[in-house]
């Protein structure tokens, strides 16, 4: 973990940048502009319009700054991408006492909350201050869209958040529950979907400026947009159709009808951010590649091994460490403690970073929804047996895995009809007390007899392997589901307060809003209904 800054700066990064070097503090940012840049500085070429559409899309998984994937590394790499399975990391950090041994350091703790805000709502909300709300509508129903896609993972982090009121005021920020949280985001997206649909069916008039040099996704193609959107809310209704079943249904069922503009169907409308621009670089990658401070979770190595998944390739590099044969060999998270050194574990298995065609590269997108975990939420919602699924569960079902197969550019050869191979167990050639055995029994191929249980399990193994590497969507998925299994934390440095089986449920708040925002924050913790720890469920977190 190190930092890195940029020499220079431009009037536009400038101007974006908003003060996000300093901590949030009562939300100042969103009525202040202390950079010395006055909105007539960006109006030339409508850079009042680009600089902050852009920094809200670099944002959501951030490397919106350049040249410093320290943020990302604190807003989702330690904490998300690890409890996921995806990933962990042979660096000891704080000698082993920390977030991936459930020993949570409060500074760790606030990076998603400060990216939040300072990169994303500021963002948005200095676009609104430009006036792009009623000059541009399809511009900001975007906006719109990014602030929901950005905030739906904080709040999934956190539970309650200030949302309804940012903006608003420079002191005492009242923070709304989960629920009301996503109620907004709902109607956030009803709102984006008419100024969008406008724009496309030229009921507004034509932009007066090329969308596309400030459209790091899908290159000014507003249909495209309209299609993710459809995608994000039919992901946010399925994470809470176990604590709010009938407003799940209603939202996902709308999502997936026809007439409202369709879904992602095909790896061509995948939600990547382009990593373009000079200073830019994949913030993951970055980590791994230049700090080798992350590397493959056992979890992920378990299924993908044992499965003989074809896309093992094209998602990890085999290890080098020469004190064992090489293979694909993942780390337990919380494994890594005090007596260890970095160096014990860097040789175990990176993303698929060498070689002459990687598949991770500094200039690899960032990628926040695929086709594929949008044909398992249809799958699913065709199993709950909701309208406009469009599908057979099977059919749905199989058609992620196909698309995530194509994503990647592999063979999936009789990959969906395999009912014989399963996860594999798990040994750490250097440390014993990690080694496991296989976390669960469940296998590829669809069978419609199985129990509700085991197909619900199949989706969400299957969906969860497609997804990779996106690790904060995934640990909201295990959240909600239970699925994958994966193997719990060796070292649980929580003093008792987090269950090592049930796992990590959410963050505690930042420190820094006890410190500016207290009696606010003291309201929020009666609206989670338990104390401010990891232990504690978010709202759509049930049972």
């Amino acid at each position: 973990m190190k930092r890195y800054y940029k020499k220079s700066m431009c009037v536009i990064a400038a101007a974006v940048l908003l003060g996000a070097s300093a901590c949030t503090k009562n939300f100042e940012l969103y009525n202040t502009d202390n950079t010395g840049i006055s909105p007539d500085d960006l109006k030339g070429d409508f850079n009042d319009v680009g600089a902050f559409l852009t920094r809200a899309q670099r944002s959501i998984i951030n490397f919106s700054d350049g040249g410093d994937p320290n943020s990302y590394q604190l807003q989702q790499n330690l904490n998300a991408d690890c409890y996921s399975g995806y990933f962990m990391s042979p660096n000891p950090f704080n000698g082993g006492q920390n977030n991936l041994s459930y020993s949570l350091i409060s500074g760790w703790n606030g990076e998603p909350f400060k990216v939040g805000y300072l990169n994303i709502m500021s963002s948005v909300n200095r676009l609104r201050v430009n006036g792009v709300n009623t000059s541009y509508p399809a511009v900001w129903g975007i906006a719109q869209i990014l602030q929901v896609a950005g905030m739906s993972r904080i709040t999934d982090i956190y539970g309650p958040i200030p949302y309804s009121q940012v903006g608003t005021s420079k002191s005492a920020i009242p923070y709304d529950s989960q629920e009301d949280v996503y109620k907004r985001f709902f109607l956030e997206l009803d709102s984006a979907n008419i100024n969008l649909r406008n724009q496309i069916n030229h009921v507004t008039d034509s932009l007066p400026f090329d969308f596309a040099k400030f459209d790091l996704v899908y290159d000014g193609d507003f249909s495209r947009w309209l299609q993710f959107s459809n995608s994000l809310r039919l992901r946010l209704a399925m994470h809470i159709v176990k604590v709010a079943p009938a407003v799940a249904k209603e939202q996902a069922e709308k999502a997936m009808d026809p007439a409202n503009g369709g879904l992602i169907t095909s790896n061509t409308g995948n939600m990547k951010v382009k990593v373009a621009g000079s200073g830019f670089s994949n913030p993951l990658v970055f980590i791994a590649l230049n700090w080798a401070d992350i590397r493959i979770g056992a979890s992920i190595q378990s299924y993908m091994t044992g499965y003989a998944d074809p896309r093992i390739s094209k998602y990890f590099d085999m290890s080098t460490d020469t004190t064992f044969s090489s293979r694909y060999q993942g780390i337990r998270i919380g494994s890594v403690g005090g007596n260890a050194a970095k160096g014990d574990y860097t040789g175990y298995s990176n993303l698929d970073v060498t070689g002459t065609n990687p598949s991770f590269t500094l200039t690899t997108p960032t990628q926040v929804m695929t086709a594929a975990e949008v044909y398992f939420l249809r799958a699913e919602a065709s199993l709950r047996g909701w309208a406009n699924a469009g599908g057979s569960v099977q059919t749905l079902y199989e058609q992620g895995i196909n698309t995530s197969m194509e994503q990647w550019n592999v063979n999936a050869g009789t990959y969906v009809n395999d009912n014989t191979h399963k996860p594999a167990g798990f040994t750490d050639p250097k440390n014993s007390a990690a080694n496991a055995p296989a976390p669960s029994e469940i296998t590829v191929k669809w069978d419609d007899g199985a129990l509700e249980a085991v197909k619900m399990e199949r989706i969400i193994t299957q969906k969860w392997i497609a997804m990779f590497p996106e690790g904060q969507e995934a640990w909201t998925e295990f959240r909600r589901t239970g699925y994958p299994k994966l193997f719990p934390v060796v070292n649980n440095f929580s003093g008792g307060v987090i269950n090592s089986t049930t796992q990590i449920r959410r963050l505690p708040f930042p420190q820094n809003e006890y410190n500016t925002n207290n009696p606010e924050v003291q309201k929020a913790i009666t609206l989670l209904n338990g104390p401010d720890n990891g232990a504690t469920r978010v709202w759509w977190d049930v049972q």
